[in-house]
């Protein structure tokens, strides 16, 4: 896996220099959002490291892009069900995301906007489910968000300074970013369980009989 990601990176860093390489990350981001199975983010920082200047605006325009992809998968979800599901993975993968989405709900669509749980089986999900546009476009922002605009701020501040690092260590540096988003769901799920548990070890205050 990691002489993959190396010569990705090599491929990424020298395609970011041709005319196509905003057109291939937005298109790339939304059909990542439905059925592409690579995600954006080495093109995102192989053409940011190119133009460190717009790299914050290449977030946000790859951000939207995976925020409209989710919203068609959603709806892909409403229009053709679990059939869809099943091709995009195996019977236990859905049965096991939709047992994190019954018990996680939203929350479960920002985990798989930011780790490298496929998003596109949590897109036709919330349409198999049922879930109300409105959380879902904001669950896909929120989670999409934070995963590209953290690549495209860092990109901004050290910009082709990390070039080298990035070519020569591209490998790490993808799993380093994924396993951060890793890190910060689960801080966010532990908080989210911290605040529902009750504030007296029997769920009552103290003198309740």
């Amino acid at each position: 896996m990691l002489d993959w990601l190396h010569a990705l990176a090599d491929w990424t860093l020298d395609f970011a220099d041709s005319g196509a390489a905003v057109v291939a990350l937005v298109l790339v981001s939304l059909s990542e959002s439905v059925f592409f199975p690579v995600p954006p983010d080495p093109l995102l920082i192989a053409i940011g490291i190119r133009q460190p200047e717009a790299a914050i605006w290449l977030a946000a325009l790859c951000t939207v892009a995976s925020v409209a992809g989710a919203v068609i998968g959603r709806w892909l979800g409403i229009r053709f069900g679990r059939p869809l599901l099943h091709r995009f993975a195996s019977p236990d993968k859905v049965d096991a995301a939709e047992r994190m989405y019954r018990k996680y709900g939203a929350w479960a669509v920002i985990a798989s906007a930011i780790t490298p749980i496929p998003f596109k089986v949590f897109t036709v999900l919330s349409g198999v489910m049922g879930m109300e546009l409105k959380g879902f476009v904001l669950a896909a922002l929120v989670g999409r968000g934070l995963r590209f605009m953290t690549v495209g701020v860092l990109i901004a501040l050290y910009g082709e300074s990390v070039e080298e690092l990035i070519r020569e260590r591209f490998e790490y540096v993808t799993i380093g970013v994924l396993a951060a988003g890793v890190a910060l769901v689960a801080v966010l799920l532990a908080a989210r369980r911290f605040r529902r548990r009750p504030s007296f070890p029997d769920g009552r205050p103290n003198g309740d009989n």
